[in-house]
């Protein structure tokens, strides 16, 4: 038997019988493999079920006589069937248009691969947005060809309204993405409105067939996250502009700079801003992501895919033509950010400026962490694990001043963090402890961040 009739097939069925003859139906027309079938259904759709799947050969009907969930379905499976190598699992609501699908997610899947399918962007609450820093490669699972062996390694899938959220956030947090392979048909056959490929996706079809996707207790832990003070991001349309840009850095940058070059230009949040309102200024962006790199593209008059600090003086003395320099919460990221800026410093034109958003290593909650022992380095934020260098007020005037460069203007980032009552008279005894002044040691634990202008010495 061809090696590919014999990859197991896993659908987690809820309530919809016709959904799922039309699933069995659909594949039926080219591909004999083993199916199984997780149901979860209640009394009546649920001797529909057992009817219908006894109408189609091999296939195996695992009722479990409650709603199991899709995502907990999925993970029933993984622990129970005894299942090796590759598997795919399909939602319910796939119809199959032609064969040679399972073949492509075979091609793309390598032995190591946790699974091939539909990659797209999710933030850490399972919502989708467009690819930015910290954004999670998600695996959608309507259609995903995965080797259990490695799915057994990782979280196993959840009930949520992102059932796969669980393995994708501990693949991201551990660095192992690259596990995931994309195959574009997949993302693009599960979208609505699209030309289908090989599946065609009903547009929440288990939803309206059994009255919702019955969330609640997804959007009770989200709601419980951001009432704790951990807000996620809002989902966002995958063709929208990218968002998320610093108006404070913005706000710095003169309405003279003709040729600006922003270092670490993400998707080109700041660029779409600046060449909506000035379209003849020249704005190039460097950035290391590809992805990031691609989408920053639509909005930058170029993008170069490269290292700062690797960059010899020559390539340097080819951006002398660049009057406005920008760094937006990068210079923390740079091995020697005093030397970068050195080397700026002598091709910069006169009238150039350098244009930089840091974070504030003096933050009223760093020195509280510090205190406790706490100083746990994070996703994102002040603790963002990639952090290499720390600044506080006095520290960054001192960086540009010795790289040649004046700050002639500039702004603390203080936004509303009630918590920090309880903190400040501490650091305010501390400063008096030490002799030093009391309000100034206050004033500089509030901003989590300041941006600056500086210009040529």
């Amino acid at each position: 038997m061809n090696p590919i009739h014999q990859i197991p097939v896993v659908a987690v069925s809820y309530n919809a019988p016709h959904l799922l003859r039309g699933l069995l139906s659909s594949l039926r027309r080219f591909y004999p493999n083993p199916v199984h079938v997780v149901d979860g259904s209640e009394p009546g759709p649920a001797a529909e079920i057992a009817a219908l799947v006894a109408d189609f050969e091999n296939v195996q009907l695992h009722a479990m006589g409650y709603n199991i969930h899709h995502g907990p379905g999925m993970a029933w499976a993984i622990q129970h069937l005894g299942l090796q190598g590759r598997v795919l699992f399909m939602d319910t609501d796939i119809v199959v248009l032609r064969d040679g699908f399972l073949e492509s997610l075979a091609e793309q899947l390598g032995p190591e691969d946790y699974g091939a399918g539909g990659v797209a962007y999710v933030n850490r609450e399972g919502f989708d947005i467009p690819y930015g820093y910290g954004a999670v490669d998600y695996l959608h699972p309507p259609c995903m060809l995965c080797n259990v062996e490695v799915m057994r390694q990782w979280p196993l899938p959840i009930k949520h309204g992102a059932p796969m959220v669980a393995p994708m956030l501990a693949l991201h947090d551990a660095g192992r993405s690259e596990l995931l392979r994309n195959v574009d048909w997949a993302k693009n056959d599960v979208l609505m409105g699209t030309q289908k490929v090989y599946v065609d996706h009903i547009g929440m079809g288990t939803s309206q067939a059994t009255g919702g996707y019955h969330l609640e207790e997804w959007m009770a832990e989200v709601q419980a996250r951001q009432a704790a003070g951990q807000p996620a991001p809002p989902a966002r349309a995958p063709e929208a502009p990218p968002q998320g840009h610093n108006p404070d850095l913005h706000a710095l940058m003169p309405a003279t700079a003709r040729a600006v070059l922003e270092v670490g230009c993400n998707t080109g949040a700041l660029a779409h801003v600046v060449k909506r309102e000035r379209p003849d200024c020249h704005y190039l962006g460097l950035e290391l992501d590809p992805k990031a790199a691609e989408i920053a593209r639509r909005y930058c008059d170029g993008v170069v895919a490269l290292d700062i600090e690797g960059g010899s003086a020559s390539l340097f003395d080819e951006y002398r033509d660049r009057d406005c320099w920008v760094f937006g919460d990068v210079l923390e990221h740079l091995r020697d950010p005093w030397k970068v800026l050195s080397r700026i410093r002598k091709v910069i034109p006169a009238h150039g400026c350098v244009v930089a958003s840091v974070p504030n290593a003096q933050h009223w909650s760093l020195q509280a962490r510090l205190a406790l022992g706490e100083f746990r380095y994070e996703d994102t934020g002040l603790l963002d694990r990639t952090h290499l260098r720390w600044f506080t007020r006095v520290t960054l005037f001192e960086l540009f001043q010795s790289a040649g460069f004046r700050i002639e203007a500039g702004l603390p980032r203080v936004f509303d963090e009630p918590a920090r009552e309880q903190v400040l008279p501490a650091i305010r005894a501390m400063a008096i402890a030490l002799g030093r002044d009391p309000e100034g040691a206050v004033r500089d634990a509030l901003p989590m961040q300041y941006v600056v202008r500086a210009v040529p010495a």
